[in-house]
């Protein structure tokens, strides 16, 4: 057991929280019970989570993508209304982190996808201001683009939408979980064969064409399990905290 406090302040240090700019708070979004002992983890605060949570009795819910997001609406109305009713009645922490948990070298969702390619990341790339995001690496020895594929089919459960734009085999490798498809053209300034990334816009195939880049959409939720899960694990045995992840299918 911790208190909720503790839990947080041990979080912001761990993801350096503050050294993003984000596009939602990070850490606690909304307060429940002074002290956790069942954490539940997840991807995003959707009404099925957190009545999923409110059903294992958790004390917290530490998820990827939490709420109030910039330009979304102030009120709390419908499905904001539904979502922080079912949490307050429950006594639970809703705690998110969006950004610090994509970049944290062990525990982000960047470095999980980077495990399940196998590449150790050399370097990291990304537009805009604050901590890199992407990440980018080399395959010891180059792998033909279906290999890749099928490799990104069988670890995460879905199969990726591959635009083979790219030359012969990819020996340097980008990749950045969720909605980073707008990093393609950072990425091939980088020199990189190819580019994996949660989703894709239709004016991925077209850049990706024309800059002669592989490109993998694996998915956003799919690609974004690793971190929610890693740090769940984390504070469970830092804390002795009785832990659980649910996953909530998203096909997107």
């Amino acid at each position: 057991m911790i208190e909720t406090r503790d839990l947080i302040r041990y979080c912001d240090d761990l993801l350096d929280a503050a050294s993003f700019r984000d596009y939602s708070p990070n850490g606690l979004q909304v307060e429940g019970r002074p002290r956790i002992e069942r954490l539940v983890a997840g991807v995003t605060a959707s009404l099925a989570l957190v009545e999923a949570a409110a059903t294992a009795k958790a004390d917290a819910l530490l998820v990827h993508h939490g709420w109030f997001w910039k330009g979304e609406p102030a009120v709390i109305t419908g499905i904001r209304q539904r979502r922080i009713r079912t949490l307050l009645e429950a006594g639970i922490n809703l705690i998110a982190y969006h950004l610090p948990l994509d970049a944290h070298p062990e525990l982000g969702n960047n470095a999980g996808l980077g495990r399940l390619l196998g590449v150790t990341p050399l370097d990291g790339f990304g537009p805009g201001d604050g901590p890199a995001i992407g990440m980018a690496g080399e395959f010891v020895a180059p792998v033909e683009p279906a290999s890749l594929a099928s490799l990104l089919s069988e670890g995460l459960g879905r199969q990726p939408l591959w635009i083979d734009a790219g030359t012969g085999k990819i020996r340097r490798i980008g990749w950045c979980t969720g909605a980073a498809q707008g990093y393609i053209e950072v990425a091939a300034a980088h020199g990189l064969d190819a580019f994996v990334s949660g989703e894709i816009s239709e004016q991925t195939v077209h850049l990706a064409r024309e800059l002669g880049i592989h490109y993998f959409a694996a998915g956003h939720h799919a690609t974004e399990r690793f971190g929610p899960d890693a740090l769940g694990r984390h504070l469970a045995g830092r804390f002795d905290l009785d832990y659980r992840f649910i996953d909530i299918d998203n096909p997107v």
